[in-house]
């Protein structure tokens, strides 16, 4: 699987895989991946916005 395929599962823009095995870790896990890319992204745009504005 492409890194860019599982970061767009990751921010719900493409669908998961229904063939995928789920379990509750691997749940865990694509949850705290997807809460971390979503706090890098916010921390990139209020970069931009620091270096924009001030």
């Amino acid at each position: 699987m492409g890194v860019w395929k599982q970061i767009g599962e990751y921010l719900f823009i493409k669908k998961k895989d229904p063939n995928r095995p789920d379990s509750g870790f691997v749940r865990y896990m694509h949850g705290m991946n997807r809460i971390s890319i979503f706090m890098f992204l916010i921390a990139i745009v209020i970069i931009i916005v620091k270096l924009l504005v001030g």
